[in-house]
């Protein structure tokens, strides 16, 4: 884990790589650091939910409201603030090992609806910029050197450039590069259905 990084650290990082200055904070009154503090948590938001990294796999059981849902389903639950997708990756009914998938819920905007008297889900949580591990890390900087290198340096070919070093070329579909090394590292801590289900999403 890369204990030590922090999001400006890590802002500081593209931003050197840019051939600009490091910030001391987001609001150090340098441009850089408006700019940062502007695109940082959205590049990350977006770079945590491209893949289900294994580092943000969370299960937990949702907390049921008093209230009744204004619809056709029984109860409804809390998803947790934490969620980066807006969806869970799996809803079971049970915390048991091998506890099948349900299909009869629907979620509405933080709340999911359903007829089930307990609830678990499987999802992607936010994670620290402390906790965030090495190989993601150097994903997101140059996630990063793309998304700022035309604010910064104002030359598209810049932030050309640095897409293809993120995310690969459109030959690639956008899985090569940075964004494919780290997959691989990440990959290799999970389990054959996780990465069968990636990929058979990434196919529809």
């Amino acid at each position: 884990m890369a204990s030590g990084d922090t999001d400006v650290s890590i802002c500081s990082i593209a931003l050197l790589k840019l051939g600009a200055t490091s910030i001391t904070s987001f609001t150090d009154g340098t441009a850089p650091a408006s700019v940062c503090q502007v695109i940082y948590p959205k590049v990350k938001a977006s770079s945590l939910s491209m893949y289900p990294w294994s580092f943000t796999l969370t299960k937990v059981q949702l907390s049921r409201l008093t209230s009744t849902p204004n619809s056709t389903w029984k109860y409804e639950y809390t998803l947790p603030t934490s969620m980066i997708t807006g969806v869970p990756r799996k809803v079971m009914a049970s915390s048991s090992v091998g506890s099948p998938m349900i299909k009869d819920y629907e979620i509405q905007g933080a709340k999911l609806l359903t007829d089930q008297t307990t609830i678990f889900i499987d999802y992607q949580a936010d994670v620290a910029e402390g906790s965030l591990p090495t190989y993601f890390v150097d994903f997101l900087v140059h996630q990063l050197c793309w998304n700022l290198s035309e604010a910064i340096t104002d030359q598209i070919e810049k932030s050309i450039y640095w897409r293809e070093v993120a995310l690969g070329t459109e030959g690639e579909n956008r899985r090569g590069g940075e964004f494919r090394r780290a997959m691989h590292i990440d990959s290799a801590g999970q389990t054959t259905p996780v990465i069968g289900e990636y990929l058979l999403t990434e196919v529809r």
